[in-house]
């Protein structure tokens, strides 16, 4: 099976339609008929809500594009959508039935990283091709422990990487780092005290806050106003969920931090803010991928025209834009695109499962490329860096 290599087109009015397929053709697999199941576990109440709800809206919408274009011949996709209240036990139930169901095609995980790692050992034993939305890396490492586990969204490591090097850039010698005590937080830790070795950056000190905490000031003014004049950071680095980093970055203008705060990928959720929320923001740094600024870009390019016309649909339908909804997005088109190319009359999970492995995909959320060395996909040109401004987020220049 050659490896997929798709561009997102618009048609059908302002509707972002079928990724097309080069060097693939469609046989009688296309015509055949029938729903295509697709399983969510997300993450719809408890601490992250917020991301969980993004991820749901961006899938229907999604779902609902790619049933209109025909890219599935005469089958559809249906969600099946749970709510595991953002704690990985309830996750574990949620895998456990829809592994067990026969007519579940692929799962789509959310934002939780403890979840995906905790549900590996029954994905892999069931044999059902996932794709997690959480941002750890063992989501999808070792590969040989998460073979029907693929990953989306940024990559720890890349992150870490462009935060270090924008710190060097710069000329920041020193940082901190507040990071959550869950398995991407700690996730942060390592790497981002890995990319600041490299670069002769000293991290010199680091504060953890569990996920459910909705006060971190009492962490982040002992980052900002270390006792030790020697630990004073020439910048804050936030590793942290979206609600958290606005926090943080309210307490670090509260006590009138005067350094640049920099937020991990995992922090990038509404493009606008507003109150206080937006005041406290204000210059603060995201590593992220341009399709959450899209309309700051010029489309010179088949993918980025289709970003912005996925930006404007989600911002149409639901009156603004979540910065991960692109990752959901490209997971339902993943899974309809292997199920495309893979099945005949019924639905093969294997197929299914080695078809995503070889994938290559201009996606929304920018370029994707996966290997059987390697699930997690998004490649690390995706990211760059952007400022909050003027109430919402922009391009850095």
């Amino acid at each position: 099976m050659r490896p997929i290599r798709s561009a997102v087109a618009t048609a059908l009015a302002s509707t972002l339609l079928a990724s097309s397929l080069a060097g693939c053709q469609f046989g009688s697999d296309s015509t055949a008929e029938g729903e295509i199941v697709i399983a969510a576990d997300l993450e719809l109440s408890g601490a992250a809500a917020a991301v969980g709800k993004g991820y749901q809206r961006a899938l229907e919408l999604r779902v609902e594009q790619i049933n209109e274009s025909g890219l599935l011949g005469g089958r559809t996709i249906r969600l099946d959508v749970r709510d595991n209240r953002s704690d990985p036990s309830e996750s574990l139930r949620n895998i456990g039935d829809f592994t067990s169901n026969s007519q579940v095609t692929a799962i789509i995980m959310g934002s939780c990283s403890d979840c995906a790692v905790g549900a590996a050992r029954t994905l892999n034993d069931k044999r059902v091709p996932t794709i997690s939305l959480a941002p750890a890396t063992a989501v999808a490492t070792p590969v040989a422990e998460r073979r029907y586990v693929f990953k989306l969204g940024p990559n720890a490591a890349d992150s870490a990487a462009t935060i270090a090097n924008e710190l060097r850039r710069r000329g920041i010698r020193q940082a901190s780092l507040l990071h959550t005590d869950d398995e991407y937080g700690k996730d942060g830790l390592r790497v981002m005290s890995a990319e600041l070795d490299k670069l002769d950056i000293d991290l010199v000190a680091s504060k953890q806050v569990r996920t459910t905490d909705t006060d971190v000031s009492q962490a982040v003014s002992a980052l900002a106003e270390p006792e030790d004049d020697d630990e004073n950071p020439g910048a804050l680095l936030v590793w942290t969920s979206a609600e958290q980093a606005v926090l943080a970055a309210d307490s670090a203008a509260q006590v009138d931090y005067p350094g640049p705060v920099f937020f991990d990928a995992a922090a990038a959720g509404d493009l606008f803010l507003t109150g206080g929320s937006a005041n406290g923001a204000e210059g603060v740094n995201l590593v992220f991928t341009q399709t959450m600024v899209i309309d700051d870009v010029i489309a010179n390019t088949p993918a980025k025209a289709a970003r912005k016309q996925w930006f404007r649909d989600y911002t149409a339908r639901f009156g603004s834009y979540y910065g991960f909804s692109s990752f959901a997005a490209d997971a339902v088109q993943l899974i309809a695109e292997a199920v495309a190319l893979s099945s005949g009359e019924t639905v093969d999970r294997e197929a299914v499962r080695e078809v995503l492995e070889t994938t290559q995909l201009d996606g929304l959320s920018g370029p994707i490329r996966m290997t059987p060395d390697n699930h997690s996909g998004l490649m690390p040109q995706a990211l760059t860096m952007l400022v909050f401004r003027g109430g919402r987020w922009r391009l850095a220049s």
